[in-house]
């Protein structure tokens, strides 16, 4: 006997409007793909970010991956190490451990993707999104309480740290 999940028969074809649209904090998320397509390996969506808007403060994933691909726009990346601007065409890995957070800084949106492998991280935002429509505030509190049942915690570098 093996744990691995059954693939799909056939290939499955999802139209540009086919996904599941959830608002988190001021940010778009268009999940094109989700676990429940994948047979829980990965979830992909596309997303959207307004010019000031903070995506993620920095945090460590020690669950999933994450791989963010930048379509339009430019995305202010925090690495650990300070912060990178990445612009079309650029490409973030941010794998297991790895300390990570992203924000528009610019002046036009951004439009990106992501990556999630394997899946599971996609229930956050639901999670998050469910909460806030039954009235929460979206409290750095809230979401460090969601984050920790998706193996997540935030991250604040050592020079971060007031003296």
């Amino acid at each position: 006997m093996t744990d691995q999940i059954p693939t799909p028969a056939r290939p499955l074809l999802r139209r540009p409007q086919d996904g599941e649209l959830i608002d988190v904090a001021g940010v778009e998320h268009f999940f094109r793909l989700t676990g429940e397509h994948t047979g829980g390996h990965f979830a992909f969506e596309e997303f959207n970010l307004a010019p000031g808007t903070i995506g993620a403060r920095p945090h460590v994933h020690d669950g999933h991956d994450e791989y963010f691909y930048v379509l339009e726009g430019e995305l202010t990346l925090h690495t650990g190490d300070g912060e990178v601007t990445a612009g079309p065409g650029h490409l973030l890995a941010a794998t297991r451990g790895t300390p990570h957070g992203f924000r528009n800084a610019g002046l036009i949106p951004v439009r990106a993707l992501c990556l999630y492998t394997p899946a599971g991280y996609e229930n956050y935002f639901r999670d998050v999104h469910a909460a806030v429509s039954a009235g929460a505030e979206a409290t750095d509190g809230l979401l460090a309480e969601f984050r920790s049942r998706y193996r997540t915690s935030s991250y604040q570098a050592a020079s971060d740290t007031p003296q």
